[in-house]
């Protein structure tokens, strides 16, 4: 099915998608990091506390990862993140001289996407959020939600992986419509198409989908 069927029989089901940006791009970067293996919400009061704490990204880069870590512990992993969290703050000051990226802005975009997975600990999803949520670039990342759903509907091969699909669903997406179907998608997983017990008969693409009826409910 095309790309952008699914996206014309998504969209009226959860409604337009208008891009505007989260945070700038190193908050951003920042935050990602803290989203990983845990949930929006514990990420955000980590990152609330984090700015709390260390209301600049020097005192962070100058911090001891014990500190940073106390701090973040909301978000889970802590102290794995603390310490990649400061040696991206001291990469980025190195590189460019200040906590910033705004540098990414005048990047085409496989050369942000090259840029960004150079730092430490930053894979294709975390960059891929980076310049679509922060510089409204045409990547589209790839969580667990927009993976399965892919897989189902045929987008992505079984056993792709999630950073393998980025490269993939890039391609087959209209640069325009990358932003907006990543959120659908995302949507889609949470509501409809889920990971246990997915809701086939309210799905607008049941009738195309090749995974239909291969998920007995739990």
């Amino acid at each position: 099915m095309p790309v952008a069927d699914i996206f014309a029989a998504l969209e009226p089901l959860y409604g337009p998608v208008e891009w505007k940006p989260r945070y700038d791009a190193l908050n951003e970067l920042i935050f990602t990091v803290l989203t990983q293996h845990t949930s929006d919400l514990n990420a955000e009061r980590a990152f609330d506390s984090l700015r709390t704490q260390f209301p600049e990204w020097a005192l962070v880069a100058q911090a001891d990862p014990e500190q940073i870590a106390a701090v973040i512990r909301h978000g889970g992993l802590a102290n794995q993140k603390s310490v990649r969290i400061k040696q991206i703050l001291i990469e980025v000051r190195d590189r460019v001289g200040q906590f910033d990226l705004d540098l990414l802005k005048t990047m085409q975009l496989e050369e942000a996407r090259s840029w960004l997975t150079s730092l430490p600990g930053v894979g294709p999803k975390t960059a891929a959020v980076v310049m679509a949520f922060a510089l409204g670039m045409p990547a589209m990342p790839v969580d667990t939600h927009i993976h399965r759903v892919s897989t189902r509907l045929g987008l992505i091969r079984k056993g792709t992986t999630a950073d393998e699909a980025h490269p993939v669903l890039e391609s087959i997406t209209d640069p325009e419509q990358r932003f907006p179907l990543h959120v659908l998608l995302i949507t889609h997983g949470r509501r409809t198409c889920r990971a246990r017990n997915p809701v086939c008969t309210d799905c607008p693409l049941a009738g195309v989908c090749p995974s239909r009826g291969q998920f007995a409910p739990v």
